[in-house]
């Protein structure tokens, strides 16, 4: 039995004054005569639940505006673009001249059913946020899988601005390679200068630190070269390069959204470029001050530069080989294979190859023998013996 019908029935069954039931059920005795007052007025209705909910909520915002941010949510789900509150706080505020809170937006599109609740998502609280200071300060660079309509297999590969997100380069490639992250780096810098620092995973075409035959591949040199820094993330740790990671996934749901899927490399890059010019020009950045765009943050602030020399850096290591029937033995530098003349007398000997930077010595493993001592040539493959 409810509280509100004991009251009730101490008051008209057994007769007791408001005073005696205020104390015997601990409640305020204005309550007593506001529910006495009730009762007389309504009998038994007055003993139901009634709802808290305000007779008036000046506040709230007008049903046209519910219904356009509805709509705006459907339609930037449909380009493949995000739509989540800040994304459509930012049009309503700049394309239809309505300013509402992200927080109000959020709690419209959870009533509408448009919110799926996601309990095992980790907190962003957990997460440790770091961020370059000013552009070119370090460039993140990944690839990532995409599928042609004949089902071929191709991958996409990105150099994106640490401190304004701002997409330099991302281009598709059957298969990356060592060769092709070099060549879009080159690219990359042509078109926005020598960036201070790189930040990668650990795979084969960004570093060869953890081959069985550990040696700089061609991107590892051309860094060395430029006096960039190079920085790797940790093995199973993909937050580190959390941002390029974010921007690929923006990127392949914008992809899968498009109704003309790419059925060649051409038209797959034809959409890539769109939505970069997108994406930097275009697209607010929910990270960045004001939710400007990355290439107009890009734009406003000075760029960062390469601040220290790598000339001192050498890179040693050992080699052991054995020339072949033709007097050969191969080296590989900066992701190129060399060719080592060493002379028919010698084919079929067991060699250690004593490697600094492009200076190497082949000796005899058996013997000692010094048998060449030469500077590669890197424009050249075959180093002949004169």
């Amino acid at each position: 039995m409810s509280k509100a019908r004991l009251v009730i029935t101490a008051l008209f069954v057994e007769h007791q004054s408001p005073a005696e039931v205020a104390v015997r059920y601990n409640v305020h005795r204005s309550w007593v005569y506001k529910l006495k007052a009730r009762y007389e007025a309504e009998g038994d209705a007055a003993l139901e639940p009634r709802s808290r909910r305000p007779k008036s909520s000046p506040s709230a915002i007008a049903p046209a505006v519910v219904e356009l941010i509805v709509s705006l949510r459907h339609e930037l789900s449909e380009q493949g673009l995000d739509a989540g509150p800040d994304t459509i706080a930012w049009h309503l505020e700049h394309h239809h001249d309505t300013t509402v809170s992200p927080a109000t937006i959020s709690r419209y599109l959870t009533r509408a059913g448009l919110v799926e609740p996601s309990p095992k998502k980790r907190p962003k609280s957990s997460y440790v946020r770091f961020e370059a200071s000013l552009p070119n300060e370090c460039w993140q660079s990944d690839f990532t899988h995409y599928r042609l309509t004949d089902g071929t297999g191709v991958e996409i590969l990105t150099w994106l601005d640490d401190c304004t997100r701002k997409a330099i380069g991302v281009t598709a490639r059957r298969v990356v390679t060592a060769i092709i992250v070099r060549d879009a780096f080159r690219e990359a810098v042509r078109a926005a200068g020598i960036p201070a620092s790189t930040l990668t995973d650990n795979g084969m075409v960004f570093t060869t630190r953890f081959a069985s035959r550990p040696g700089r591949n061609a991107l590892e040199n051309e860094l060395r070269r430029l006096h960039v820094i190079q920085k790797n993330g940790r093995a199973n740790h993909p937050t580190t390069q959390g941002k390029v990671e974010r921007f690929q996934q923006t990127l392949k749901k914008w992809l899968r959204a498009q109704p003309r899927q790419p059925a060649t490399l051409a038209e797959l890059q034809e959409l890539l470029d769109e939505f970069v010019e997108h994406y930097n020009h275009h697209r607010p950045h929910r990270s960045l001050p004001h939710r400007a765009t990355p290439a107009s943050r890009y734009d406003a602030l000075p760029k960062a530069l390469p601040s220290s020399s790598r000339d001192a850096e050498t890179h040693t290591r050992i080699r052991h080989d054995r020339v072949d029937a033709s007097g050969v033995v191969t080296l590989r530098i900066a992701g190129r294979l060399h060719h080592i003349g060493i002379g028919r007398t010698h084919a079929r000997t067991h060699v250690i190859l004593l490697v600094v930077d492009l200076h190497v010595r082949v000796v005899a493993a058996a013997t000692g023998e010094l048998l060449r001592d030469l500077e590669i040539n890197p424009e050249r493959d075959y180093q002949p013996q004169k």
